[in-house]
């Protein structure tokens, strides 16, 4: 069994949305989603690609999750917008 984690750009769209473009992959056992953060995490026994190119598929813009999507969302949500330990990222 695999976890994946996706950042999945959901302005405009419905959870609804996302979550038909992968009930139709074989294989997957569960889909959570936070909004906020724009992150999906899909556990099953499915390769990664397959996921990410069926969310294409449906006309998302998703992109696996990295690091830096972790530190630039935690950036966000706490108010330090272009400041993080006396650094600007922007």
């Amino acid at each position: 069994m695999e976890t994946v984690e996706l950042k999945v750009e959901m302005v405009g769209i419905h959870e609804r949305r996302l979550r038909k473009c992968l009930s139709k992959i074989k294989g997957i056992e569960k889909v959570e989603v936070e909004v906020g953060s724009q992150k999906v995490v899909v556990t099953g026994y499915v390769h990664r690609n397959k996921i990410l190119k069926a969310l294409r598929r449906g006309g998302l813009k998703a992109e696996f999750w990295s690091a830096q999507n972790e530190i630039l969302f935690n950036a966000y949500a706490c108010g330090s917008y272009g400041r993080f330990n006396n650094f600007n990222f922007f």
